[in-house]
């Protein structure tokens, strides 16, 4: 049988065509099932991966769009899809192709995660070395930016006669914050 695995890092992608795509072309190119879910590539606690791998019977196709999907490091990647190759079970990466328990098959795995590994390390660099530069900018204030005092005020006030999700819905405040803030004026 061939399953077919997709997962996203974040609600954008959940929410826009990322995971939709992901599992049309995997339904596409033979998926019988497709397991989906939303975890950070950096996670290495997947769930329904760990579910969905203790399914897998020997001759079954594991099914990703990418490798980076199924793993982010080298050394995760290499261990689960090791464990897959001892299982009898084959790694099917659409962009790539069928990887089997074979020598060529074992290089082209370590090199793949390999080099992707490296591309997440370079996206790091580039977003600390973003940061450190705007750090260095008159006014640059790191976080969200402050809310309002007017706003704040208008909330408070808002608060004596709605609840606190309806004050959210209004003001566009969160409810957390609304609660630190409704706290701080009682004191």
């Amino acid at each position: 049988m061939i399953y077919g695995y997709a997962r996203v890092s974040s609600q954008t992608q959940l929410k826009g065509n990322s995971i939709e795509e992901q599992i049309s072309t995997l339904t596409a190119n033979g998926a019988t099932k497709v397991v989906s879910e939303q975890y950070t590539g950096k996670t290495t606690s997947r769930p329904k991966l760990q579910n969905l791998i203790t399914t897998l019977q020997p001759g079954d196709t594991l099914m990703v769009t990418k490798l980076d999907r199924l793993a982010r490091n080298v050394t995760e990647g290499i261990e689960l899809i090791k464990n897959l190759f001892q299982k009898n079970v084959k790694v099917h990466v659409l962009n790539i192709g069928l990887l089997e328990n074979t020598s060529m098959g074992n290089f082209f795995i370590i090199t793949l995660l390999a080099v992707a590994e490296l591309e997440r390390s370079m996206i790091i660099e580039r977003t600390q070395a973003g940061k450190a530069i705007a750090r260095t900018r008159d006014g640059f204030r790191e976080g969200r930016p402050p809310i309002p005092k007017e706003k704040i005020q208008l909330a408070i006030t808002l608060l004596e006669k709605h609840s606190y999700k309806e004050v959210e819905a209004m003001t566009g405040i969160s409810k957390a914050t609304l609660v630190r803030y409704h706290r701080k004026t009682k004191l």
